[in-house]
């Protein structure tokens, strides 16, 4: 029997942390989530082709029996045109990643089928139905994935030497918060699922690399699971960085684990330097009055702090973007990135701001985290995108790279080097990506989140949505 082959993609999109203009490489390998979804594919019986079209070209006259695309927002476009073209080939298509999964119809003008949400458990039947000839509709699975046992992530398939970091290891899934602003806990739960540590030490230990980015929404979420994790990690001489949150980043036994397991830097989700902004986004565990204290003393640890901040929010006034960028560079950050605030479809953020009336544009490529596709409450679009880009330049200025120098202490200064003078050639740099999104006409779909929230509020403002409402019910009905 002739083997079947599937050509998984993962669309071009302009990030500037995945793959610089003026780079040869990318920055990172954003191929995490289809790196799994080729490892739900029996080896024995497919082919698997990976393009990664940041890197490389996509050879659409492949010949293949199924093209599977994942993407997020900002880059769902794009996904789409591919889809199209291998359409037209007569080639099936799935879609999944975040944003097929929140507009699965949408994407289904463009797709034979769309994956929603995890992928694994209905892998199988995709390609029971691709067998068959009969792949069409969407796919869900009706519990969220185990963590045990799952297969390990297709590294062969990664071409290394085109990325500076390659390796990213997912630990767990979930996230205890439920920030207004983000998808997470609609795509993956409240609720974290850990995958067995012997599990994730075998593949740090096999992934081919000694330094790894652990894929968690919040790699400190709860306390013993890291601890024991963290211990398992000392003496392997493997470097690692992670994304946490700020209320157990301050743990010095916690701490102590991180820097002796091989810990180089924490990613951290500040938000805002405004107590009355976090309230307002469901994030009180941040603690602004706490943030220098905690970025000493994980600075005292030999680890640095990348720290990641927004602007945008409904209590953000002019005065935010200097005020936040001098509070960075006297506390001493070593990394900061801002972005503007933007309301994914399906976020908390989305409703409140199409109730409002205040979604400019619904050009989803405009969707990154840098365009400005609303009306901001306290401010105009401009002044957001001024004071965006004013931030940047301010925090990545010369004078702000040697107050924040790590002249002293057991922090890398290399790595902290190569950093910094990175950020202020890009995102610093780069005013392509600081612009007000111009008004377009609404989409035509509404989303329908993965997992509706337990918050009341948040669930609230969905169903309440009419159009929301009514795509859950057209759904459910089609089900039957």
């Amino acid at each position: 029997m002739r083997t079947r082959v599937i050509h998984l993609i993962n669309p071009k999109t302009d990030s500037l942390t995945t793959r610089p203009i003026y780079m040869k490489r990318a920055l990172y390998s954003p191929l995490a989530g289809l790196l799994a979804v080729a490892a739900c594919i029996p080896q024995d019986r497919y082919e698997v082709v990976l393009t990664d079209e940041n890197i490389e070209d996509i050879d659409f006259d492949l010949e293949c029996d199924m093209v599977g695309i994942s993407a997020m927002t900002s880059y769902v476009n794009r996904g789409y045109q591919i889809a199209d073209r291998f359409r037209a080939r007569g080639i099936p298509v799935v879609m999944g990643g975040v944003h097929p999964s929140f507009m699965p119809k949408e994407a289904l003008s463009h797709a034979d089928a769309v994956c929603i949400g995890e992928a694994e458990l209905v892998m199988p039947r995709i390609l029971d139905d691709l067998e068959k000839g009969d792949l069409r509709g969407t796919y869900r699975a009706d519990t969220l994935c185990p963590m045990e046992g799952m297969p390990m992530p297709r590294y062969d398939l990664v071409k290394g030497h085109r990325y500076v970091n390659k390796t990213f290891v997912q630990t767990s899934r979930g996230c205890h918060q439920a920030c207004t602003f983000c998808a997470e806990p609609l795509m993956n739960g409240l609720k974290f699922r850990y995958r067995p540590i012997p599990e994730v030490i075998h593949e740090m230990e096999t992934c081919g690399q000694r330094t790894v980015s652990i894929n968690d929404a919040d790699f400190f979420g709860t306390r013993e699971r890291p601890m024991e994790l963290m211990k398992a990690l000392r003496g392997r001489g493997i470097k690692w960085q992670a994304g946490v949150t700020s209320k157990l980043a301050g743990d010095d036994e916690m701490l102590d684990l991180a820097a002796e397991s091989g810990c180089t830097m924490m990613s951290i989700g500040f938000e805002s330097i405004s107590r009355d902004t976090l309230k307002s986004v469901h994030k009180s565990v941040n603690r602004p009055d706490d943030y220098v204290k905690l970025v000493e003393k994980i600075h005292r640890h030999g680890i640095m702090v990348f720290g990641l901040f927004m602007f945008g929010f409904d209590t953000d006034d002019a005065d935010v973007f200097d005020e936040t960028a001098r509070f960075n560079i006297d506390a001493g950050f070593d990394m900061t990135a801002y972005s503007v605030l933007t309301p994914y479809p399906g976020t908390l953020t989305w409703y409140e701001m199409k109730r409002a009336g205040r979604l400019v544009s619904h050009d989803w490529t405009k969707y990154d985290q840098a365009h400005i596709v609303y009306r901001p409450e306290r401010m105009d679009a401009e002044t957001l995108r001024d004071g965006h880009r004013r931030a940047f330049r301010t925090f990545y200025s010369g004078s702000s790279m040697a107050k924040r120098f790590p002249w002293t202490g057991p922090r890398d200064r290399t790595m902290w080097t190569i950093y910094n003078l990175f950020m202020k050639k890009g995102a610093a740099g780069d005013k392509r990506f600081k612009q007000v999104a111009p008004e377009t006409a609404k989409t035509q779909h509404a989303p329908m989140p993965p997992i509706l929230p337990t918050k009341k509020d948040w669930r609230n403002a969905i169903l309440s949505d009419a159009e929301t409402a009514g795509a859950f019910k057209t759904a459910e009905k089609a089900r039957r």
